[in-house]
Protein backbone atom coordinates (compact mmCIF):
# COMPACT_ATOMS: atom_id res chain seq x y z
CA UNK A 1 0.00 0.00 0.00
CA UNK A 2 1.32 3.52 -0.73
CA UNK A 3 -0.49 6.78 0.61
CA UNK A 4 -0.12 10.44 0.67
CA UNK A 5 -0.32 12.49 3.61
CA UNK A 6 -1.39 16.27 2.58
CA UNK A 7 -1.08 19.14 5.01
CA UNK A 8 -2.98 21.68 3.12
CA UNK A 9 -2.08 25.77 2.68
CA UNK A 10 -2.07 28.24 0.33
CA UNK A 11 1.58 29.12 0.60
CA UNK A 12 2.66 25.74 1.75
CA UNK A 13 0.99 22.40 0.91
CA UNK A 14 3.02 20.05 2.86
CA UNK A 15 3.28 16.24 1.42
CA UNK A 16 4.78 12.96 2.38
CA UNK A 17 4.51 9.56 0.69
CA UNK A 18 5.16 6.56 2.50
CA UNK A 19 5.19 2.87 1.28
CA UNK A 20 4.27 -0.69 2.91
CA UNK A 21 6.62 -3.03 1.74
CA UNK A 22 7.47 -6.42 3.74
CA UNK A 23 5.14 -4.95 6.76
CA UNK A 24 7.40 -2.17 7.31
CA UNK A 25 6.76 1.75 6.79
CA UNK A 26 9.11 2.99 4.03
CA UNK A 27 9.36 6.87 3.26
CA UNK A 28 9.24 7.62 -0.80
CA UNK A 29 9.29 10.97 -0.95
CA UNK A 30 8.39 14.15 1.46
CA UNK A 31 8.54 18.13 0.76
CA UNK A 32 5.95 20.69 0.24
CA UNK A 33 4.52 22.90 -3.26
CA UNK A 34 5.53 26.71 -2.12
CA UNK A 35 3.68 28.73 -4.00
CA UNK A 36 4.56 32.54 -4.73
CA UNK A 37 2.73 35.63 -2.62
CA UNK A 38 3.38 37.92 -5.05
CA UNK A 39 0.88 35.93 -7.53
CA UNK A 40 -2.76 36.19 -7.52
CA UNK A 41 -5.02 33.66 -5.48
CA UNK A 42 -6.12 31.78 -8.67
CA UNK A 43 -2.36 31.52 -9.50
CA UNK A 44 -1.33 29.79 -6.60
CA UNK A 45 -4.39 27.33 -6.51
CA UNK A 46 -3.33 26.35 -9.86
CA UNK A 47 -0.11 26.18 -9.37
CA UNK A 48 -0.91 23.78 -6.32
CA UNK A 49 -3.36 21.81 -9.03
CA UNK A 50 -0.29 21.54 -11.09
CA UNK A 51 2.44 20.18 -9.01
CA UNK A 52 0.12 18.04 -6.68
CA UNK A 53 -1.23 16.51 -9.51
CA UNK A 54 2.40 15.55 -10.83
CA UNK A 55 3.57 14.26 -7.66
CA UNK A 56 0.24 12.18 -7.54
CA UNK A 57 0.58 11.10 -11.10
CA UNK A 58 4.57 10.14 -10.23
CA UNK A 59 3.89 8.29 -6.96
CA UNK A 60 0.53 6.38 -7.86
CA UNK A 61 -0.41 6.45 -4.22
CA UNK A 62 -3.81 4.23 -3.35
CA UNK A 63 -5.12 6.01 -0.49
CA UNK A 64 -4.73 9.34 0.97
CA UNK A 65 -4.45 11.51 3.86
CA UNK A 66 -5.68 14.93 4.66
CA UNK A 67 -5.63 17.08 8.02
CA UNK A 68 -9.15 18.42 8.38
CA UNK A 69 -9.80 21.69 8.61
CA UNK A 70 -10.92 23.85 11.51
CA UNK A 71 -12.26 27.36 10.99
CA UNK A 72 -10.34 30.05 12.66
CA UNK A 73 -10.85 33.49 12.76
CA UNK A 74 -7.66 34.64 10.23
CA UNK A 75 -7.21 36.46 7.07
CA UNK A 76 -6.01 33.13 5.36
CA UNK A 77 -8.80 30.81 6.38
CA UNK A 78 -10.74 31.15 3.31
CA UNK A 79 -7.50 30.96 1.23
CA UNK A 80 -6.65 27.62 2.63
CA UNK A 81 -10.23 25.61 2.25
CA UNK A 82 -10.02 26.87 -1.51
CA UNK A 83 -6.18 25.45 -1.19
CA UNK A 84 -8.00 22.21 0.38
CA UNK A 85 -10.72 22.18 -2.10
CA UNK A 86 -8.28 21.65 -4.93
CA UNK A 87 -6.32 19.25 -3.07
CA UNK A 88 -9.65 17.30 -2.38
CA UNK A 89 -10.67 18.01 -6.30
CA UNK A 90 -7.08 16.43 -7.35
CA UNK A 91 -7.86 13.41 -5.35
CA UNK A 92 -11.77 12.26 -6.27
CA UNK A 93 -10.51 12.51 -9.97
CA UNK A 94 -8.03 10.32 -9.26
CA UNK A 95 -10.36 8.04 -7.40
CA UNK A 96 -8.11 8.33 -4.45
CA UNK A 97 -9.69 7.71 -1.30
CA UNK A 98 -9.38 10.22 1.33
CA UNK A 99 -9.34 9.92 5.06
CA UNK A 100 -9.91 13.06 7.05
CA UNK A 101 -8.36 13.56 10.31
CA UNK A 102 -8.17 16.58 12.69
CA UNK A 103 -5.26 17.61 14.21
CA UNK A 104 -5.83 16.17 17.64
CA UNK A 105 -6.79 12.72 16.18
CA UNK A 106 -2.76 13.49 14.35
CA UNK A 107 -1.29 14.00 17.35
CA UNK A 108 -3.18 11.29 19.92
CA UNK A 109 -2.41 8.63 17.28
CA UNK A 110 1.15 9.54 16.81
CA UNK A 111 2.29 10.82 19.79
CA UNK A 112 -0.15 9.13 22.07
CA UNK A 113 -1.76 12.78 23.12
CA UNK A 114 -4.15 15.08 21.37
CA UNK A 115 -2.30 18.01 22.94
CA UNK A 116 1.30 17.01 21.95
CA UNK A 117 3.82 18.94 21.20
CA UNK A 118 5.32 19.72 18.22
CA UNK A 119 8.16 18.21 18.69
CA UNK A 120 7.01 15.03 20.09
CA UNK A 121 5.12 14.31 17.06
CA UNK A 122 8.17 14.78 15.20
CA UNK A 123 10.03 12.56 17.25
CA UNK A 124 7.34 10.01 16.33
CA UNK A 125 7.56 10.27 12.71
CA UNK A 126 11.11 10.15 12.82
CA UNK A 127 11.06 6.46 15.16
CA UNK A 128 8.35 5.30 12.98
CA UNK A 129 10.65 5.83 9.75
CA UNK A 130 13.22 5.27 11.26
CA UNK A 131 15.02 8.31 9.90
CA UNK A 132 17.68 9.93 11.58
CA UNK A 133 17.18 13.57 10.41
CA UNK A 134 13.87 15.20 11.09
CA UNK A 135 12.17 15.58 7.68
CA UNK A 136 12.53 19.85 6.59
CA UNK A 137 10.51 21.54 6.54
CA UNK A 138 7.98 21.27 8.97
CA UNK A 139 5.00 21.56 6.47
CA UNK A 140 6.29 17.98 5.47
CA UNK A 141 6.70 16.14 8.75
CA UNK A 142 3.14 17.07 9.53
CA UNK A 143 2.23 15.33 6.52
CA UNK A 144 3.99 12.64 7.27
CA UNK A 145 2.26 12.14 10.62
CA UNK A 146 -0.80 12.64 8.73
CA UNK A 147 -0.13 9.87 6.63
CA UNK A 148 1.27 7.54 9.59
CA UNK A 149 -2.48 8.40 11.26
CA UNK A 150 -4.09 6.23 8.33
CA UNK A 151 -1.52 3.19 8.52
CA UNK A 152 -2.08 2.98 12.01
CA UNK A 153 -5.71 3.44 11.49
CA UNK A 154 -5.44 0.51 8.79
CA UNK A 155 -3.43 -1.82 11.44
CA UNK A 156 0.01 -1.26 10.29
CA UNK A 157 1.51 0.27 13.69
Amino acid sequence: MRIIGIDPGLARVGYGIIEIENERKKLLDCGIIQTCKDKKEEDRLYEIFKDLNELINHWNPNVAAVEKFFFYKSSTTISVVQARGVIMMILASKNIQVSEYSPAQIKLTIAGSGKASKKEVLDAVMYNLELEKPPKPDDSADALAIALTKLNEEGFN
